[in-house]
């Protein structure tokens, strides 16, 4: 069941969000992956750290293939290197994703990673999308090839008016091009239950009957210690509190 991690708005966490959920799966036995459309590369440098190289395999090689003319066919798994954990794989993200984004719109490939991940279900049991915070060619391909989608939002006025822009964006792809997708929820990150305005935004936003997920993500400086050290949080330190709000979150998340 390959999920999607998108907000339009950057900042928001959704790299974070992504590789800690997926380390919790391969932490739990799970075969994981993780596919980053991002050519920031964030969810990269988070997973492979400085075991990251030059050479090795990255989406944007998956993406060139697909507007070759070559008659070799060529796994999606070829793109994809082990990150130094058990069961969690990566298909790392490469700055020329931005320089492919108008070849491939202009030769209509929007499907192409749809079927890769139809083959990729083959081998994973979760795969987990990190995407651009931007609409663009790169997060459409994702949610029409996506079964999930979470939504990360970090509680100013600012991420609230992106969202129903956003939740309209995703309705419309659903209905065009993929039946099958689902907001599986709003992940609330960075949240700060002694203030007032957080505690009132997410009150209103469920009010408002929108999934809202349980529990809200704390605001830590231990994260920053996990970006920084490349090392997602069940590894580092699996009984801190933001490691078990991410277990929870995980383990209620529809399988």
């Amino acid at each position: 069941m390959p999920i999607v991690v998108f907000n339009q708005k950057g900042g928001v966490g959704k790299s974070t969000i992504t590789c800690n959920l997926a380390a919790i799966s391969a932490s739990q036995g799970l075969r994981t992956l993780v596919i980053d459309l991002d050519p920031q590369g964030n969810s990269t440098n988070y997973l492979l750290g400085d075991s990251a190289r030059d050479d090795q395999p990255t989406v944007a090689g998956f993406f060139e293939h697909t507007l070759s003319y070559s008659f070799r066919s060529v796994a999606p798994t070829e793109f994809v290197v082990p990150t130094p954990y058990e069961n969690l794989d990566l298909m790392p993200s490469s700055p020329t994703l931005n320089e492919l984004q108008v070849k491939l719109e202009s030769r209509q490939k929007i499907y192409k990673l749809r079927e890769a991940l139809q083959q990729l279900a083959e081998t994973y049991d979760r795969i987990y999308i990190d995407t651009p915070p931007a609409l663009n060619f790169f997060t459409r391909a994702a949610l029409i090839g996506a079964a999930g989608c979470l939504i990360p939002f970090d509680c100013d006025s600012f991420s609230r008016q992106a969202l129903y822009t956003l939740l309209e964006n995703v309705q419309e792809i659903r209905a065009d091009h993929n039946p099958d997708l689902q907001v599986d929820g709003i992940v609330v990150n960075q949240f700060q239950p002694r203030a007032n305005l957080p505690q009132r935004m997410v009150a209103e936003l469920i009010d408002e009957g929108l999934p809202v997920l349980q529990p809200y993500l704390p605001s830590s400086v231990k994260v920053r210690e996990s970006h920084e050290l490349s090392r997602p949080m069940i590894y580092l330190d699996p009984n801190h509190k933001i490691t078990l709000a991410f277990v929870e979150l995980h383990d209620g998340l529809r399988s």
